[in-house]
């Protein structure tokens, strides 16, 4: 962080006006000279809240204050959601939420901001459940602190976390780390605090948690327990299936880069298994995304030129040449000719003309040159069984990889190949990517990889994931008839 952080205390209030100003009253003195902006957030309150924030901001004692009243209801993500958008552009560096119900304790604002004045880390929880009997000795139902520990575990378990809470709506971020995450497309519920968690762990932000005393008084709780816990559970398994690759949620951010296949039988490893053994030679990789796939490939001792539409960090130090270019206006020039061998791997099914670039592809091609192709199978059970079901829809990625243009099956792939061109001189089909769908090397995982292979090799139209093809010019035979 900067030497003098821009610090701002973001209050939500709702029908808050009994306990606002006590709330207020009791941040530090010692850190008001700190604080740069107080901004309280009056969500369409019925009862006088507003004009007791418009009180405490008039006061010659307070730090700087701004009272904002919505017109309409946002909801408590909502409310947040507006008052990030504020804190960005007002140039907040550090925001701190505060409850106007003074369910949490003002007194630890310092504590709740030091680690990221220190710049330690993105966010700060306060947390109950760090000494877990004293949530229940502050006066919290016990029936909460069952379902608030139950949950907690469920998330870390799911997130691959280990807070000791994921409930408090005690809070402070790095205003940087938010502009770095889709807010905009959160919940306007209580979830909101669930899904910018999820979020900021899957932006790799670090999370640091602080002791902080739990307080129940006699302030109206507007949370509806089950209907939250059930929002909870879908938002931590909707993460969990985004993070697999299935379907598409606008607050779970799909990465720009794609990334490298590994594992026994994944279409890059079948690649690269039919690049190994060769001398050095010239790969031309078209939709190298990040350049996982090309660096390997250079590592095996050959010169690699990449082109991608979008150039991903790091994609000049993985590959020999790169260009940017969008593959749908063609194969750019510059890249030159005569390769030994060009990648397409995973990339005609996003293009608009798949036959224009494949043509484009034998210019670039030396006499006898090969073309790797990889192409999801749009026959395999689950996009046919979703059709089947009427519950045809895009995924993150896969075969229904929400940015494909094209499908194809094992027929359809062969004819468009040879209509432009090409001889298939090896074909191979992948099993499901299990590697992305479970880390775990376990006795399961183990089977279920050998059955599926099983399926892959005795019905590849219907099992294959997808098909590898290693193609070659078509040269028309020539019969030679010798004379007298």
């Amino acid at each position: 962080m900067i030497n003098t952080p821009r610090i701002g205390i973001m209050v939500v209030a709702y029908n808050a006006a009994s306990t606002l100003s006590e709330t207020l009253d009791r941040i530090p003195v010692g850190i008001r000279d700190k604080i740069d902006e107080v901004m309280v957030l009056d969500d369409a309150s019925v009862d006088d809240t507003f004009s007791f924030g418009q009180s405490w901001a008039a006061r010659a004692d307070t730090p700087r204050t701004v009272v904002v009243r919505h017109t309409k209801n946002l909801g408590y993500g909502g409310n947040q959601k507006a008052g990030y958008a504020m804190a960005m552009e007002r140039g907040w560096d550090i925001v701190v939420l505060l409850h106007a119900d003074g369910q949490y304790a003002p007194e630890l604002l310092p504590e709740m901001v030091a680690p990221l004045v220190r710049g330690e880390c993105d966010a700060v929880f306060g947390s109950r459940m760090m000494n877990k009997k004293d949530a229940l000795r502050g006066g919290m139902p016990l029936y909460k602190w069952v379902g608030n520990q139950l949950l907690t575990k469920f998330e870390n378990l799911m997130l691959g976390t280990r807070l000791t809470e994921f409930h408090s709506g005690y809070r402070a971020y790095r205003v940087d780390a938010l502009r770095e995450i889709p807010l905009k497309y959160d919940s306007d519920g209580f979830d909101f605090d669930t899904q910018i968690v999820i979020q900021l762990v899957g932006a790799g932000k670090k999370i640091v948690e602080i002791p902080i005393p739990t307080y129940y008084g006699d302030e109206i709780c507007y949370v509806d327990g089950i209907r939250y816990a059930k929002d909870v559970v879908k938002d931590v398994l909707e993460s969990r299936l985004a993070n697999m690759g299935f379907g598409t949620s606008d607050w779970m951010p799909t990465p720009e880069e794609y990334a490298f296949k590994d594992g026994d039988g994944s279409s890059h490893s079948v690649m690269l298994a039919m690049l190994a053994n060769r001398p050095s030679v010239k790969v031309l990789d078209l939709g190298c995304s990040g350049g996982l796939l090309a660096e390997r490939v250079r590592a095996a001792g050959h010169y690699v030129t990449g082109v991608d539409y979008l150039e991903v960090p790091g994609v000049r130090e993985r590959t020999d040449d790169f260009y940017q270019a969008d593959l749908a206006t063609g194969i750019p020039t510059g890249v030159g000719t005569g390769y030994d061998v060009v990648i397409a791997g995973d990339v005609i099914e996003h293009l608009p003309r798949p036959k224009e670039t494949l043509s484009e592809v034998l210019r670039v091609l030396r006499p006898g040159g090969e073309l790797l192709l990889s192409v999801p199978n749009f026959g395999h059970w689950y996009p046919r069984a979703r059709v089947a079901l009427g519950l045809f829809g895009y995924d993150r990625r896969g075969i229904l990889d929400q940015t494909h243009l094209r499908f194809f099956t094992r027929a359809s792939l062969h004819r468009l190949v040879r209509r432009c061109g090409f001889d298939i001189v090896e074909q191979t089909c992948t099993g499901l990517p299990l590697g992305v769908m479970s880390a775990s090397h376990s006795r399961k995982v183990r089977a279920l990889r050998r059955i599926d292979a099983w399926l892959v090799r005795h019905w590849p139209t219907l099992f294959g994931y997808q098909f590898v093809l290693r193609l070659r010019p078509h040269v028309e035979d020539t019969v030679v008839v010798e004379g007298n």
